[in-house]
């Protein structure tokens, strides 16, 4: 590269352990190898909509690897194709993508890294396409990208519901209770799916399989007559029970994407109380999950997507994402990013195994 380039790295959607080793490692890659300009835009998107960002200079980064969120800021509401202003007392969306692009051009950057999830890197996929130079890094504690096999925070978050679910195991047993563990996960369960394996659920519900509260209810009953006085329930967020719906904690006007769910949790308590006569207890993880500091295993992965991002856009290989693929770091268009969830399959191997120790995922 024959002149000093310039590039721009903002931080998407929710918070997640390890988003700020991805930062030190595009920083410092960038300004070690090849002598770069980096700026950090605060806020995600939001920065770029107002025009709010700093300069990142090599100390800025130094001792952030351990450390969890993000120190860019983060914002799950601002949409530049979709953004939300007030028109007296109505919340309406307009398209600010124009003024965006604007202020992205005038920072005179060669190229714009985005770290998200499927939000994040649909606009960010928007974005090249209206002619930003854009490179993708997938983050979110779901890991239910698709086109990567795996994402940076879905270990931390494991690992956290994997410690509570242990924690719970205890109670569980000395008061003879049903334990209900509630989990992130809208649309893909790979948090409960593997976290309840590896806590030992005895009752596993993810988004991908409707329950029957019936065959909840008769495998706690099972357990019982069988001297397991005590049950311990996983489920993910985005749970629902055949023929039903999700339950919806509330909506967000101002966001593109308003829907928050939670609450599945209690209502399988009063459910499965009614049933079994069993005093049910529930825990929600909620946000506990995003935050700390990240595993071994997602500052590594972090450091490598970080790392690739950088060459990827020394050799200009733009509307990318970084990716994992067969346990290798690659890359794939930012358009299969942007293609919607990667959810749990149904013969995963992982269903299997557990099916075949006993474990019931409410559906027989």
């Amino acid at each position: 590269m024959n002149r000093k380039n310039r590039i721009a790295i903002l931080t998407g959607g929710g918070d997640c352990p390890g988003i700020n080793a991805v930062i030190r490692a595009v920083v410092k890659k960038a300004i070690l190898e090849y002598g770069m300009e980096v700026i950090g835009v605060e806020d995600g998107y939001d920065g770029l909509i107002h025009n709010r960002h700093r300069k990142l200079h090599y100390d800025d980064v130094s001792g952030i690897l351990t450390v969890g969120g993000t120190i860019l800021g983060a914002s799950k509401i601002s949409n530049p194709y979709r953004y939300a202003v007030k028109a007296g007392r109505r919340i309406v969306f307009r398209d600010v993508s124009k003024k965006t692009i604007r202020n992205a051009r005038a920072l005179g950057i060669d190229a714009l890294v985005c770290i998200g999830g499927d939000g994040t890197l649909g606009i960010a996929h928007r974005l090249m396409r209206d002619g930003i130079p854009v490179v993708g890094i997938p983050k979110t504690i779901d890991n239910d990208l698709r086109g990567t096999d795996v994402t940076f925070g879905f270990d931390t978050a494991v690992a956290i519901a994997t410690e509570a679910i242990d924690r719970l195991h205890t109670t569980a047993q000395s008061h003879h209770r049903i334990m209900i563990v509630e989990l992130m996960g809208h649309r893909a369960g790979w948090i409960a799916l593997f976290a309840g394996v590896a806590g030992g659920g005895d009752i596993i519900l993810i988004p991908e399989i409707p329950y029957d509260i019936k065959a909840v209810a008769a495998k706690v009953r099972e357990r019982n007559r069988i001297g397991r006085r005590f049950s311990i329930v996983v489920v993910a967020e985005g749970a629902k029970p055949k023929g039903g719906d999700i339950v919806v904690k509330r909506m967000v006007e101002k966001s593109a994407d308003p829907v928050r769910l939670g609450g599945v949790g209690f209502v399988l308590q009063d459910q499965l109380e009614k049933a079994t006569g069993i005093e049910a207890r529930t825990v929600v993880l909620g946000h506990l999950q995003r935050g700390g500091s990240p595993t071994a295993t997602d500052r590594v992965l972090a450091t490598q997507l970080g790392s690739k991002a950088v060459e990827l856009i020394v050799r200009r290989e733009y509307g990318q994402m970084v990716a994992v693929k067969d346990g290798t770091v690659t890359s794939v268009s930012l358009e299969v990013a942007a293609g919607g969830s990667r959810t749990v399959p149904l013969d995963h191997p992982l269903i299997a195994a557990a099916r075949s120790i006993g474990t019931s995922f409410g559906d027989r």
